[in-house]
């Protein structure tokens, strides 16, 4: 759902885009542990009365301060810079409820602290996740200013759970310690959202991204061993529309549009039209994704199923079947009402979703069709 566009930014919003790109900056314009559980927070004194969220100019300040070490070592990133846009996000986030008081955002790359201060006005609790440490001590200001509803962490969170051995050196993290230190506690999958996340994704490897998401959501690793993590991530227009795809559109509808839309309520929050068409899209995984054939041991599988059906859309899913099953595909099709002479870009992500479960549930397929060489392999494409 369209949430509405946001209106060209204020001048102000304009020295600071010129500030930041002067810096090598990117800004996007116009159960808890008892330590957090004060007396301020008992007595419902959320949000702070009066807490002022930084105009342009502070904000340009906040930039220029980032701007030596973004030069040496740091990354190109995207923040929120802009008030008006902060209000926007915010209002999506919340969606006209209620903070629940349970609930924590972890918001990723807060930058100078224009989101988070419209966040903690709104009375959310908020933990911010910065990788920049010239913007650390602001934040830390504002952390030390409040009674626990906001939380600083040193760490990059999309260099989380880093494949390598021994010590983690930040602004690398690992989830377990980043959930320790936030107080969140492990769900059921089938119970309520244990917490929100909110960022931007790096421009640079949105694509790398979206897939190691996806392999932690349906191994249940990284964020997802908690629960049913929803992510609230700004993404480029391009990749909204493969994600949202729809069957038999070439170009958009890959493995990754079927995986995701089989793993995920996928929705529209806003689109950003000023600044590249960004969208805010919401995922929230299925309740029901592992019931049935599919689960977390054999997630693998299905994902090395549906990337190798869609390495050739055009081809006929028949022809896929038969080479992994001895000439047995075209039964197991009509078995599940599907025509034989269907391609593989035509099936709807439910579809393959049934075929998965089908294989694993049928005696006419043998193991000889998965390859573990192939399995170990695939984590490498598209990353």
């Amino acid at each position: 759902m369209l949430a509405g566009r946001a209106p060209p930014g204020a001048p102000g919003c304009r020295r600071l885009l010129a500030a930041a790109l002067a810096a090598g900056l990117r800004p996007l314009l116009c159960g808890l542990r008892p330590c957090w559980a004060t007396a301020r927070r008992a007595a419902g004194q959320w949000p702070s009365p009066g807490l002022r969220v930084p105009e342009a100019a502070e904000a340009e300040r906040l930039v220029q301060q980032a701007q030596q070490l973004q030069r040496i070592r740091a990354p190109l990133r995207r923040f929120i810079a802009c008030p008006q846009l902060a209000r926007t996000v915010q209002r999506c986030l919340q969606g006209g409820a209620s903070p629940d008081p349970r609930l924590v955002l972890l918001e990723c790359a807060p930058g100078p602290g224009i989101l988070t201060r419209t966040l903690l006005n709104a009375g959310v609790r908020v933990v911010a996740l910065e990788s920049n440490s010239a913007f650390l001590p602001n934040l830390e200001s504002l952390e030390n200013s409040l009674d626990g509803q906001l939380k600083v962490i040193y760490g990059d969170f999309f260099r989380l759970d880093p494949l390598v051995t021994g010590t983690v050196k930040p602004p690398a993290v690992c989830s377990d310690k980043l959930f320790e230190t936030m107080g969140v506690a492990a769900v059921p999958w089938r119970a309520d959202v244990p917490l929100k996340i909110f960022g931007i994704l790096p421009e640079e490897k949105e694509r790398n991204t979206l897939w190691r998401l996806l392999f932690a959501l349906y191994e249940c690793s990284s964020i997802y061993r908690y629960g049913r993590v929803e992510l609230n991530i700004f993404i480029s227009e391009k990749e909204y529309k493969v994600l949202t795809a729809k069957p038999g559109e070439v170009r958009a509808y890959q493995a990754l549009t079927i995986l995701w839309q089989v793993g995920c309520e996928i929705q529209l929050l806003h689109m950003w039209l000023p600044n590249d068409h960004l969208c805010l899209v919401r995922l929230t995984p299925q309740q029901n994704l592992f019931t049935g054939g599919l689960k977390p041991t054999n997630s693998s599988t299905f994902i090395f199923m549906v990337k190798q059906c869609l390495a050739r859309p055009r081809s006929r899913l028949t022809d896929k079947l038969n080479s992994w099953s001895l000439d047995n595909g075209g039964k197991l099709l009509r078995e599940l009402e599907i025509p034989d002479n269907a391609e593989a870009r035509n099936l709807y992500p439910e579809d393959y979703r049934r075929l998965f479960e089908a294989l694993q549930n049928s005696n006419m397929f043998t193991e000889t069709w998965f390859h573990n060489e192939v399995l170990d392999s695939i984590r490498n494409i598209n990353l």
